[in-house]
């Protein structure tokens, strides 16, 4: 099941898009120039780009298998991005072959891949849409084809709200997505922090000002009410390699690398 919106050739590619160059972070060569310049110019400035979005991904791994151990069988994977395998419905079938993956991305590019890599294993969809029309991806019939409101949803906010401005009520948008969701569900999220990079602030996200995203970065303060309505699961809101690592808690110097903060809830 696949919702594009509208055709490939309308991609924008005389502009970096987020979603691409985190594509190129992670090694992947679905980019563009475009894309793959303004990277460089971000890890020139913050070499830590690339093993902090490792990280995040890693992140989003044992958070996906952590929620299907603990009985959701239905996820919401809004901001998707580029397919890196393992995707997330993989991931999650290691655990439960019956797994229900809605995939959600405003990047037409992903839609492109979404047919081969997403969405032909069954029992997953891609809905081209944007975080900041929580209704119009609760409508969506993809959506609703896919998920059951009446049992636990896992909604996965990846690397997505740092790309949502003050201006846009980010806490709002989560708050309407929640309401949807029952009592049981999971909000899987992580953001970009200066918390432990002060450049963060400043000079990686001026190279955002001119994609089709920009970067508002948030500290601890900030993103924790994010999770209202939810209990954080243990060990709460942390840098991405401290949740439940799955080997030796990371040493000092490799979280010094690392510039995401990352939790889940369940919603009570």
């Amino acid at each position: 099941m696949t919702e594009q919106g509208f055709p490939p050739d309308q991609i924008d590619t005389s502009r970096p898009h987020p979603a691409r160059m985190y594509d190129y972070y992670l090694g992947g060569w679905d980019n563009y120039e475009v894309d793959r310049q303004a990277a460089e110019r971000v890890i020139q400035m913050v070499p830590d780009a690339r093993p902090s979005a490792r990280a995040n991904r890693d992140f989003l791994l044992r958070a996906v298998r952590e929620v299907v151990r603990g009985g959701i069988r239905q996820i919401i994977d809004v901001g998707t991005g580029i397919p890196t395998s393992p995707n997330t419905h993989e991931v999650a079938r290691d655990v439960d072959p019956g797994v229900r993956v809605a995939y959600v991305d405003n990047d037409p590019i992903v839609a492109t891949h979404a047919g081969a890599k997403l969405t032909s294993a069954g029992n997953t969809g891609f809905v081209l849409a944007d975080v900041r029309e929580p209704e119009a991806i609760l409508r969506h019939p993809v959506v609703r084809e896919l998920i059951d409101f009446g049992e636990p949803v896992a909604l996965l906010l990846v690397a997505v709200l740092h790309f949502v401005k003050d201006e846009e009520d980010p806490a709002g948008i989560i708050a309407r997505l929640s309401e949807a969701l029952p009592k049981g569900s999971c909000l899987v999220l992580t953001h970009g922090t200066g918390d432990f990079h002060r450049h963060v602030e400043g000079d990686a996200a001026e190279f955002y000002r001119n994609a089709t995203a920009q970067l508002t970065v948030r500290g601890y303060e900030g993103i924790l009410p994010f999770f209202d309505g939810y209990d954080l699961m243990e060990p709460g809101l942390v840098q991405v390699p401290l949740w439940r690592p799955d080997g030796e808690t990371p040493i000092p110097s490799e979280l010094a690398r690392v510039a995401f903060y990352g939790g889940v809830g369940v919603k009570h």
